[in-house]
């Protein structure tokens, strides 16, 4: 298992729509793998593929708080086949926009049809922390970040800020 780096706002490879993953290959399992180990490490409960550069649809998340209760969970292609009528706003923060947080309004619970590890169907119906996750990454699989959810004022802030420090970065 690899720690990948990451890749930070403004670089447009966080724009890209991921392809989907077709047959579940040695490659994909690594990547899986290489995702958890980054997410962990960085740290956060989410990660999607995109996130490392890897325009796949792949998404790793791990709700628990707490090192050694760890509950991986792994979504190839999810797509998002129900939302509920009732919002829920969630202090949403990201690995590719560090130390930024924003205060965003989706939909309370989810139902999500996605492949596992072993690329058999599942669904599964989530509330919670968990759905406002997989909302989250499944936006980054279609080149949506969280910032797009917020006023123009303040998205175009956080960009402005982002870009002038990848510019400083590169000097």
């Amino acid at each position: 298992m690899t720690i990948r780096p990451l890749v930070i706002l403004p670089d447009p490879v966080l724009r890209l729509v991921s392809e989907p993953v077709g047959a579940v290959t040695a490659e994909i399992r690594t990547l899986v793998a290489d995702m958890f180990e980054t997410m962990y490490d960085a740290p956060g409960v989410g990660l999607a593929a995109i996130q490392v550069g890897v325009a796949k649809r792949v998404v790793t998340i791990d709700t628990s708080k707490e090192e050694n209760a760890r509950a991986p969970r792994v979504f190839i292609d999810p797509e998002i086949v129900w939302s509920s009528q009732e919002k829920r706003v969630y202090d949403e923060g990201c690995l590719s926009i560090p130390e930024y947080y924003g205060e965003v309004e989706r939909p309370d619970r989810v139902r999500v049809r996605f492949r596992d590890l072993d690329g058999a169907e599942q669904e599964i119906e989530a509330d919670g922390l968990l759905a406002t996750c997989l909302q989250h990454e499944i936006d980054h699989l279609n080149g949506v970040l969280f910032i797009d959810h917020l006023s123009k004022l303040k998205r175009d802030r956080v960009i402005k800020k982002f870009a002038k420090a990848a510019k400083r970065d590169a000097a």
